[in-house]
């Protein structure tokens, strides 16, 4: 796999380049960036933000400033992005930047430690090759490889060529159909029920939703209040039932956490559901939760829809956990549109049920 891996890692890049390093965007994910930036000795120069943000502040000691004082002040410098979006108009204001000053989005893992980098792929090169020449077709195949590339580079090329149309998933691919018994797993508020009741005309046999965080429990059940044949519980997926510490933020990316609020967790297979569909998108604990529903997935071999972007080893130990459960699963992965790579999943279906 690494020889197919042509860039070098973003933060060498940046390091070697001589320009100007500018960061667009504050918050969580600037302070990350700053901290992984600032250990491999590289000067950030300024930040910028989209103008209706700005408002004469400052960050970590910068003044926040516009990108067009960005231009007037440096001339020619390296953009660095520090937050993510799925939104049209942030996108092709991203692209726009990016064809006059090159954008680089680096990889900074939602959960666990390490770095994604080309040191990182040749350590678990025989795992990637496996997936890579495992997967179910071409496009899978292409877009992993883009996504692979994109990580060590940060060069956002490679997302923008990487979107796919989630419709389109839910119709090739996964092939939802009008009678499917669904488990969402990191349910949230419900957004991802919309777009399955969207994929089968708002028709399917029952669904039982998993979501671990309070508020965005409250707003699961608000939202699903008056749907037919859905059980929502205020829990968490995890390999066995369980008390853990989650998180107090109330938002899509709740998660274990050293600090925070008791939550109850549960493995799929004491549920002693009949799913046909399980979706899965929780924070970096879709590898414990696969391997609480073993006894499932080999008894009914259910569609799965795993989230592939919130630990740097999720691109190889996710599928192959599926494969180890059953081989005769054939995996798909796509990207949807989000920059950086979130928004990477794996689709997989059964062969003897297609």
């Amino acid at each position: 796999m690494l020889e197919l891996i042509k860039e070098q890692n973003v933060w060498d890049t940046l390091k070697e380049s001589g320009r100007p390093v500018i960061l667009y965007g504050m918050g969580l994910g600037a302070e990350k960036i700053m901290a992984v930036l600032g250990g491999y000795g590289v000067k950030i120069d300024g930040i910028f933000a989209s103008d209706e943000f700005v408002r004469g502040h400052s960050f970590r000691g910068f003044k926040v400033m516009k990108y067009s004082e960005v231009c007037e002040r440096y001339g020619d410098f390296n953009v660095v992005l520090c937050f993510a979006s799925h939104l049209d108009g942030v996108i092709e204001r991203i692209t726009e930047i990016n064809a006059e000053h090159t954008v680089f989005a680096p990889d900074v893992p939602v959960a666990g430690g390490g770095l994604f980098s080309r040191e990182f792929i040749k350590e678990n090169n025989e795992k990637f090759d496996i997936v890579y020449n495992s997967l179910a077709d071409e496009e899978s195949r292409r877009v992993y490889l883009d996504i692979l590339n994109f990580k060590v580079s940060g060069k956002i090329e490679y997302l923008l060529r990487s979107f796919c149309d989630k419709g389109e998933v839910y119709r090739d691919i996964l092939k939802l159909g009008k009678n499917e018994s669904i488990i969402d797993l990191g349910a949230y508020d419900g957004d991802t029920i919309r777009e399955f009741l969207a994929a089968t005309g708002g028709e399917y046999d029952y669904i039982t939703a998993l979501e671990p965080d309070e508020k965005n429990f409250k707003k699961l059940l608000k939202n699903t209040e008056e749907m037919f044949n859905i059980s929502c519980l205020n829990m968490g997926a995890w390999d066995k039932k369980d008390t853990l510490i989650f998180s107090k933020k109330a938002g899509r990316n709740s998660k274990l956490s050293a600090e925070g609020v008791s939550v109850e967790v549960t493995d799929i297979d004491s549920l002693e559901l009949r799913p046909t569909f399980i979706k899965m998108d929780i924070e970096g604990a879709e590898l414990k939760a696969l391997c609480g529903m073993e006894k499932t997935v080999k008894e009914y071999k259910p569609k799965l829809y795993i989230c592939a972007y919130h630990r740097n080893e999720d691109l190889f130990s996710l599928p192959l956990k599926v494969w180890d459960m059953d081989k005769s699963y054939k995996i798909y992965f796509r990207h949807s549109k989000y920059i950086p790579a979130w928004e990477s999943n794996f689709y997989c279906i059964n062969e003897t049920e297609e």
